[in-house]
């Protein structure tokens, strides 16, 4: 008996052990073309899916589900974008809004490690491939002189109906600016909402939910790419955290009460079993799963290269008011 409750006793640790290591859950069914990259999911009156993906003019895709099958479309914006700055021809970070009855594509343009950025927009009135029309620049826009990194939007809408952006990469950080009752251009100076003073300042990609009066700010930290011929020290590849505040605009929070423009954040997702650097995410109220954390990461599997990502989804639950996966 002894010799049994000895081996229950180092299974139980190992199951725990199991559990401390891999907590978070993998990510679930995806089929068709399921590469992504800071995708932007919207789900269409009809029950149609869109995902939206940096790159390439921000590729479109369709499916009849969530999990697909994903079919790849073509480019929202073919032409590139208006708006004259390095990068036009790229385009990154799609953020889509129904805004109306019209859709807004919100995108970047920069390139890779520079402060010369833009967020312009393009509108439709289906998502389809061919219906949208590039309108340029939103206004926000950066260059050395500034405090931030004009890229990464994510349009946020307030109890009242007023409309925030919420953007930045690294420099600053994060970054909101109130927006146009139109939600096409900005009305008033960005102020800073989310910040590390850690390393490089490593924190981007921000996205806002709103639910039992909270606003929860979702940022991706870490380093996004490249990691097929640099992989980062442990830990310090893409994650996905969050704060949260009864305001839209400050006075955000993690689990243990620290605020988000002096401490970590609190982590929802981060490197487990074959996922490898989700982030580049954002939140969205599924009919058949609940609310759902949707992301790219890298399929250790697959392969470590952008070329390689996948997307990702987990259902959110809210223990204690905190979202897990």
């Amino acid at each position: 008996m002894f010799f049994a409750k000895a081996v229950t006793a180092v299974l139980t640790s190992v199951t725990l052990l199991a559990s401390s290591v891999n907590a978070y859950a993998n990510p679930g069914a995806c089929s068709g073309d399921c590469w992504a990259h800071d995708p932007a999911i919207v789900r269409r009156a009809d029950g149609v899916y869109f995902k939206f993906n940096t790159g390439s003019k921000i590729g479109i895709w369709k499916a009849s589900a969530l999990t697909g099958p994903w079919v790849y479309q073509g480019a929202a914006v073919p032409a590139g974008s208006i708006i004259n700055l390095a990068g036009k021809d790229d385009l990154w970070a799609p953020d889509v809004r129904l805004v109306g009855s019209t859709y807004i594509l919100y995108y970047s343009v920069s390139t890779f490690g520079s402060q010369n950025s833009a967020i312009g927009y393009a509108t439709s009135g289906t998502m389809e491939y061919g219906s949208w029309t590039d309108h340029g620049a939103t206004g926000i826009a950066s260059s050395s002189s500034k405090a931030y990194n004009a890229i990464d939007a994510n349009l946020v809408t307030d109890t009242s109906g007023k409309y925030y952006m919420n953007f930045g990469s690294f420099w600053g950080d994060i970054y909101q600016a109130p927006m146009n009752s139109a939600g096409t251009a900005v009305s008033s100076s960005a102020y800073q909402i989310s910040y590390t003073s850690s390393g490089s300042h490593a924190r981007e990609g921000s996205f806002m939910f709103y639910r039992s009066g909270y606003y929860y700010l979702f940022w991706s930290e870490g380093i996004c790419c490249g990691y097929d011929t640099t992989k980062p020290a442990a830990g310090a590849e893409y994650q996905i955290k969050v704060c949260r505040s009864t305001s839209v605009s400050s006075g955000f929070v993690d689990k243990n009460g620290v605020s988000c423009t002096a401490g970590e954040g609190t982590t929802v997702l981060a490197s487990h079993d074959y996922v490898y650097g989700p982030g580049g995410q954002g939140i969205f109220t599924d009919p058949t799963y609940g609310t759902v954390l949707y992301y790219h990461y890298a399929n250790t599997n697959i392969g470590l290269s952008d070329a390689k990502y996948q997307f990702g989804w987990n259902t959110i639950g809210w223990s204690g008011g905190w979202p897990t996966v």
